[in-house]
C-alpha cells in the first residue's frame, strides 16, 4: 500500500505525524511525503530528519506551491503500491490502522473502502461516522448519493477516510483537479461514487483529524477560500453526461447552495475585496440555476441561509426555509 501525505508549513505537527506511521509500518508498505514549497517553517527539513527511522519512505519537494490536489496528484504519480491512502500532513492515525484498512478492502474485494474518523480540536475529540448505514458489506457506489435533502456519502469528502485499489487508477478516477486549492476533495468523491462499481463502509476509527490549524484553508480568510466555486462548477459539469442527471444534480446544487450559504454567512473574515468577490461569484452562480432548482435545493435548508441566498440572488420570494 502506498500513503501518500501532503505537507504544507506544518513543521510544528511533523514528528507526530510519522511516528504514527512508524507505529503502522510494514515492509509491503511505502511512505511519500510531498512537501509543497512551505514558505513560513522548515516543514521539508523536518521531514528530511523524521523520516530516516520510517523504513520505505521518501520525500518529494515541489519546485513551487501548487495547492492540495496537485500535491496529492504528486503522490499518486509516485506511488506503486495496489492501494493507496491518503494523510494530510497535520494528522495521524492510531497504531496498526493501515494493516486495518488492507485488510477491509481485501475482505470486502471492492474498488474503495470508507472509514470514520476522529475529529480534534484542541484537547477535544468526536467521533465523526462516515453517513451510510449499511456497514462491512460490497454496495453500489451510486446508491449512496441520494436522498436529496439528507447527509449522504458525497457530502463526506474527505480523502484520507478509506483506501483506494489502484484498478481506479487505470478507470481514470482518482486523481484529483490540479490547482483546486480548496474543496478538492468535492469533484473526487463524485466521481468515484458515480463511476466505481463497488465499495464498503467500515466501522475504523484510527484516523486524527485535526481541526483549527492555524495554516489550514479552513482557517484563513484568502481568495484560495473560492475554489469551492471551480469545485462545483466542476461536478455540475461532469454531471452533465450522467444517465441520471436529472436526479443526482438536484443534490449537487443542494450541496452548492449549502458551501455558498456557509461562506456568505461567515465571509467577515475574508478582506473586503476578497468578500465582494466572494458575493459576486455567489450572485452569478445562483443565477446560473433555474427558478425551480433553487426552489427546491432551498426547501428546508433553515431560515439563515435561505434568507442570506435570497438576499444575494434576489427574486426567490416563494422558496420556504
Amino acid at each position: 500500500m502506498s500513503v501518500i501525505v501532503p505537507c504544507y508549513n506544518i513543521e510544528s505537527y511533523v514528528p507526530e505525524t510519522v511516528t504514527s506511521l512508524v507505529n503502522n509500518a510494514r515492509d509491503d508498505f511505502e511512505f511519500i511525503f510531498v512537501e509543497d514549497r512551505s514558505t513560513k517553517d522548515k516543514t521539508y527539513e523536518a521531514l528530511l530528519t523524521l523520516t530516516k527511522r520510517l523504513r520505505n519512505s521518501r520525500v518529494i519537494r515541489h519546485e513551487q506551491n501548487g495547492g492540495l490536489a496537485t500535491a496529492r496528484n504528486t503522490g499518486i504519480d509516485a506511488s506503486e503500491g495496489r492501494y493507496l491512502t491518503f494523510l494530510d500532513g497535520d494528522d495521524w492515525l492510531a497504531p496498526g490502522y493501515l494493516a486495518d484498512l488492507v485488510d477491509a478492502v481485501e475482505r470486502f474485494d471492492v474498488d474503495f473502502v470508507r472509514t470514520d474518523h476522529v475529529q480534534v480540536t484542541g484537547i477535544e475529540r468526536t467521533v465523526h461516522r462516515a453517513p451510510e448505514g449499511r456497514r462491512h458489506i460490497a454496495l453500489d457506489p451510486r446508491t449512496s448519493i441520494l436522498p436529496v435533502d439528507d447527509t449522504t456519502m458525497v457530502d463526506y469528502p474527505y480523502a484520507w477516510a478509506g483506501v483506494y485499489h489502484r484498478r481506479l487508477l487505470d478507470k481514470g478516477m482518482l486523481r484529483f483537479h490540479d490547482g483546486l486549492k480548496t474543496a478538492e476533495d468535492r469533484p473526487w468523491i463524485w466521481d468515484l461514487h458515480r463511476r466505481a462499481d463497488s465499495y464498503a463502509v467500515a466501522s475504523l476509527r484510527g484516523v486524527f483529524y485535526r481541526r483549527g490549524v492555524a495554516s489550514s484553508l479552513t482557517q484563513i480568510g484568502d481568495v484560495r477560500q473560492l475554489d469551492f466555486f471551480r469545485s462545483f462548477d466542476l461536478v455540475l459539469a461532469e454531471l452533465a453526461d450522467d444517465p441520471e442527471v436529472g436526479r443526482l444534480r438536484k443534490k449537487a446544487l443542494r450541496n452548492y447552495c449549502v458551501v455558498i450559504a456557509h461562506q456568505l454567512i461567515g465571509r467577515g473574515r475574508f478582506e473586503r475585496s476578497i468578500a465582494a468577490r466572494l458575493k459576486q461569484m455567489a450572485a452569478e452562480a445562483l443565477g446560473r440555476m433555474s427558478e425551480d432548482e433553487l426552489e427546491e435545493a432551498l426547501v428546508g435548508m433553515g431560515e439563515e441561509r435561505v434568507y442570506m441566498l435570497r438576499r444575494i440572488r434576489g427574486g426567490m420570494k416563494g422558496v420556504a426555509a
